[in-house]
């Protein structure tokens, strides 16, 4: 049974999964910030502020989980754009979740877009780690 136990912690806690968590850490402040920015600063609307923010941490997302958190190389031009073609392709599915969540609780049900932008990215951390394990990065 300890076996089990430390084969299961060994699986969870490694060098990916933290740095992952870490940098899901740091993608997450450039989407909030941007979000928050673009939306409660600059009154840009919430769908839309959302789009811009998830392009720019989607683009920090890629470069930082390509290089720090899976190591994947590419060994061409072609090999790099259809990784490019496939994180950008994930993310969209998360980031329709996170619109609709934005359009059902915020622009419908008027609760507060940090507080619902904040719960909706649990959903899609986890879902972009499993399209980045899966799919994308999957030496």
């Amino acid at each position: 049974m300890k076996q089990i136990i430390k084969k299961l912690f060994d699986r969870i806690f490694n060098r990916e999964t933290i740095t992952y968590a870490v940098i899901g850490v740091f993608t997450t402040v450039v989407n909030f910030t941007s979000f928050h920015l673009l939306s409660n600063i600059f009154e840009i609307p919430n769908l839309i502020s959302n789009i811009i923010a998830w392009i720019l941490a989607v683009t920090f997302a890629y470069i930082t989980n390509k290089t720090v958190v899976f190591l994947s190389k590419s060994h061409n031009t072609r090999e790099e754009a259809i990784k490019v073609t496939k994180f950008f392709g994930a993310r969209l599915i998360s980031l329709g979740v996170e619109e609709l969540g934005i359009l059902l609780f915020v622009e419908l049900y008027n609760f507060p877009n940090m507080i619902v932008k904040a719960g909706l990215a649990v959903i899609v951390i986890i879902l972009n780690y499993i399209f980045s394990k899966l799919y994308i990065f999957n030496n």
